[in-house]
């Protein structure tokens, strides 16, 4: 399966573009302003039904616009009904699936709408369905925040991962999430009324529906850390050819248990205190390079080179492509956004060694950084941006 098609109309900077790639590597080139970034985020909302960097889904549309719309063709897409169930039976004889996000302010033309639609051959799904039909990685200079940054981007790594690649995972995040929102605002309603303790609400309603989210929470709770543990194994386990590392998975363990021996600082912080929206995790080296004594492992975090931070998340990059092919049965499109500007050439040799194994995609700003191999490649195609493409 590979992308074949995108167009966009009131995307960010675009206000009416389409493109055609090859399923083999395509190289975008362009001055920074070119809109290079706003086509790779387009392609992965495709393929996520989320941006990887918009905080809010109405900062993707063009300036003065009510509505955006992405649109793209995913051909040779017999391989991919035969792993997402949800959309197995909209494919096309042809084996072409056409996915479409349409984003909108909450108003057009007077009418209120739905910020967010999924379209799957013109059918409308829910984002739950939609993510995964096209699977796609994404390594961008950004990503370095994954390392370097607070939990919540490495909580959202792991969920792009496996989002793609599991309908169950995907179904207990939803599900979490809700539970999570509802259980909150039930502890916070306990806290204003003054029960600081869950015992004074006795076997009232209160009571009941705490245990009835409560309940909810632990049953996708451990869905989403069993799948965590599963991605994270295999990180383990796999040779690495760039960088040298262990995964620490710092579990926050959520059972019935445990949310009785956090009950009362809940109701004070009027938040679920455990469970996977509190999950971890840290990537270990060796101080001399050398993974084998664990007991010498330190968190690149804090005790890595900027330039080991690089390569220990590209590295986790291209496990998370090889995981991707494991559980589906092909590889995913690779979009490199930039590489040349964050890798030195050793590096950039090794990752442009593997772009001709699944569709590539990838951007640069100067057309000299592109090598010889790649402009040598029969199926490999440029694209050349300007300001106002």
């Amino acid at each position: 399966m590979f992308l074949s098609h995108l167009g966009l109309q009131n995307f960010r900077s675009y206000t009416k573009s389409s493109f055609d790639f090859t399923d083999n590597t395509t190289v975008i080139i362009g001055p920074n302003t070119a809109g290079k970034s706003n086509l790779m985020e387009a392609i992965f909302l495709l393929a996520s039904g989320k941006s990887f960097r918009a905080e809010r889904k109405e900062m993707m549309i063009k300036f003065r616009r009510e509505m955006a719309r992405v649109k793209g063709t995913a051909s040779n897409a017999v391989e991919m009904v035969k792993v997402h169930e949800a959309t197995s039976n909209v494919a096309k004889a042809e084996g072409a699936v056409s996915l479409e996000v349409m984003l909108t302010t909450g108003q057009v033309q007077g009418i209120k709408t739905p910020l967010t639609r999924y379209l799957v051959n013109d059918v409308p799904k829910r984002r739950v369905d939609f993510a995964g039909i096209l699977s796609a990685v994404l390594f961008a200079p950004s990503d370095l925040e994954i390392i370097i940054d607070g939990p919540s981007l490495r909580r959202e790594f792991l969920n792009n991962v496996l989002e793609q690649v599991s309908l169950e995972y995907r179904q207990a995040l939803v599900q979490y999430e809700k539970g999570l929102r509802q259980r909150n605002a039930l502890l916070e309603m306990m806290r204003e009324t003054g029960k600081r303790s869950p015992a004074s609400y006795g076997v009232g309603r209160n009571a009941q529906q705490l245990s009835y989210w409560s309940d909810l929470l632990i049953r996708y709770g451990q869905i989403i850390a069993r799948e965590r543990e599963a991605f994270l194994n295999f990180v383990n386990e796999q040779e690495k050819s760039l960088f040298q590392f262990r995964v620490e998975y710092d579990r926050s363990e959520i059972s019935e248990k445990r949310l009785e021996q956090y009950a009362r600082e809940e109701i004070a912080a009027a938040s679920t205190l455990v469970g996977p929206h509190r999950d971890d995790f840290s990537i270990r080296m060796h101080a001399n390079g050398n993974s084998a004594n664990e007991s010498e492992l330190r968190d690149v975090r804090f005790f890595g080179s900027r330039g080991q931070q690089r390569l220990a998340i590209l590295q986790l990059k291209l496990l998370q492509i090889d995981y991707i092919e494991k559980i589906r049965g092909e590889r995913p499109l690779l979009l490199l956004d930039d590489i040349f500007s964050e890798l030195d050439e050793s590096h950039i040799q090794h990752v442009l060694g593997i772009v001709d194994k699944q569709q590539t995609i990838l951007t640069t700003t100067h057309e000299e950084f592109i090598t010889s191999y790649l402009k040598r490649e029969e199926n490999t195609e440029i694209i050349h941006l300007t300001e106002h493409s």
